[in-house]
């Protein structure tokens, strides 16, 4: 549009027989109002009524649509994460069976109760034979774990360096589960060395001893409560 065209439509209006128009209105007698005040109210009406239905009712309909649409996002994420899982399954279920088998072959590797004087005579062995003196070979009570115990054992062997060494490994190579902790080595007046470590074995327990094990942690964690 044009300026002049613009400036003839502001001369088209007449603002101030609108202004007219606003005074003097009869509230009780609405139907007798001029134009431009039932259109300023019926706009004022249409935006109350909008503004009304956003609070009492579109508002809480626009937070629930939210929350259904981060509902749905999670639900496929789910979704997807479920297919992928079902698409792998025998993949899954071929690593499981590896880990349940390496699992039983480390579980094969505790020896129970039965067997552990053969294997402290094991150990034992291994340092004789390798020529070491035991000053100390003194095994310690057991330490109860979820389903295994471990049993340290105090030793004090003298010898030479090399005999020394190749009694770790010889304790390392064995087909049971030894450890070597807090090894402290010196040396002594007649020129050899004595090392003095706490070797750690293993077993798994029997299923007394897991039966009696679980009833204690339960009378325990009653205790505690």
């Amino acid at each position: 549009m044009k300026p002049n065209q613009i400036r003839g439509a502001a001369k088209a209006i007449d603002f101030d027989r609108i202004v007219q128009d606003f005074k003097g209105l009869d509230p009780n007698d609405p139907g007798l109002w001029p134009t431009a005040p039932k259109v300023a109210v019926f706009i004022g009406l249409l935006v109350a009524t909008l503004a009304a239905a956003w609070w009492f009712d579109w508002r809480d309909q626009m937070e629930t649509l939210a929350q259904h649409e981060a509902e749905e996002i999670t639900l496929r994420e789910q979704w997807v994460t479920k297919k992928r899982l079902a698409v792998n399954l025998d993949e899954h279920k071929r690593q499981l069976e590896e880990i349940d088998r390496q699992f039983g072959a480390l579980l094969r590797q505790l020896p129970n109760r039965a067997e552990m004087d053969s294997l402290l005579a094991e150990i034992n062995q291994a340092g004789l034979g390798r020529g070491l003196q035991f000053d100390l070979f003194k095994p310690g009570a057991d330490v109860i774990k979820d389903f295994y115990a471990e049993m340290p054992i105090d030793i004090r062997v003298l010898g030479g360096y090399h005999d020394l060494g190749a009694f770790a490994g010889d304790v390392a190579k064995m087909s049971r589960i030894v450890t070597l902790n807090d090894i402290a080595v010196e040396g002594t007046r007649d020129g050899r060395l004595k090392l003095e470590a706490k070797a750690v074995t293993y077993r798994y327990l029997d299923e007394e001893e897991l039966a009696a094990h679980k009833q204690a942690a339960q009378k325990k964690a009653g205790e505690r409560k």
